[in-house]
């Protein structure tokens, strides 16, 4: 199993290095969860220059954050706060290198430390079976921060089931989540309508399992809509508001809104949907 060591002393001028390295066989002791949570970097931040090939980037100062990345006007739909503060944490960024095309991801999952070390988890993916690519060259990114640390970091890439599905409430109270099988998402401060989530900063928990858990509770009658968008009812975020659900499996996106009072084309399995995700993200926001 290949992972990755950077020494957080800087002492030997690295801060981007290839995923080549082993793990020692030394675990010091047991391992436990490390808090994490996702920073939209492109928002605000332009690399300087595209890794080729499978790279990392430790940043402890907003010096190494200025030698890598140019900073530009916010390109999100909504605010985004570009500072960081390197006195409680560091960035992490994980690139995959050169692709062909569309339809590449690499992702952070989980991170566990011991008396000696941090493991930072990830994978990566590929198109999809049936997905549409474009030929245009890529170079997938994912960017965290986690709590500084003088530990040395290593990088396990792992093998996980891309699909996910998010769940959220809108209205008077805007919450909203995604469930991996490998972690849950708590996304910040989304704003009603603007549901593009890689735009929006996150916290995440370790939990296995949740997406499969919560994909049995989805109705055939939603999961027949295969790749499409649909609203029961005119859910309006001004108004009564209403339930959100989104749902990746492989190559296709379903999008359902779903008013919060109860409307004729509300099936008796969507109504009982509609408040198994309200019970849900009230369990998640325990």
């Amino acid at each position: 199993m290949k992972k990755l060591m950077l020494s957080l002393f800087i002492a030997f001028g690295f801060s981007a290095c290839s995923l080549n390295d082993d793990l020692p066989n030394d675990t010091c002791g047991d391992y436990t969860n490390v808090s994490f949570s996702g920073f939209p970097l492109s928002c605000n931040y332009t690399i300087k220059e595209e890794f080729l090939n499978p790279s990392v980037l430790i940043i402890t100062t907003q010096e190494k954050l200025n030698q890598y990345f140019t900073k530009h006007d916010n390109t999100c739909t909504v605010a985004s706060d570009p500072n960081i503060d390197f006195t409680k944490n560091f960035l992490i960024g994980i690139f995959s290198g050169q692709k062909p095309t569309s339809g590449y991801g690499i992702k952070i999952t989980s991170i566990v430390e011991n008396n000696c070390q941090i493991v930072v988890n990830f994978f990566e993916n590929g198109p999809q079976t049936g997905e549409t690519t474009t030929p245009t060259t890529t170079y997938p990114a994912d960017y965290i921060l986690i709590p500084k640390t003088t530990k040395p970091i290593y990088f396990n890439k792992t093998t996980e089931n891309k699909d996910n599905i998010v769940i959220g409430t809108f209205g008077s109270v805007n919450d909203f989540f995604q469930l991996n099988d490998y972690n849950v998402l708590k996304f910040l401060n989304v704003a009603a309508g603007s549901y593009e989530f890689g735009q929006y900063k996150y916290t995440a928990t370790i939990k296995r399992g949740e997406y499969t858990l919560f994909l049995k509770s989805v109705p055939t009658e939603i999961l027949n809509l295969k790749g499409q968008t649909k609203t029961y009812g005119s859910p309006d975020a001004a108004a009564q508001g209403g339930v959100y659900f989104e749902l990746h499996q492989g190559a296709s996106t379903t999008k359902i809104y779903i008013d919060n009072t109860d409307t004729a084309d509300q099936s008796t399995e969507v109504k009982v949907f509609k408040k198994a995700i309200k019970d849900k993200i009230e369990l998640l926001k325990i």
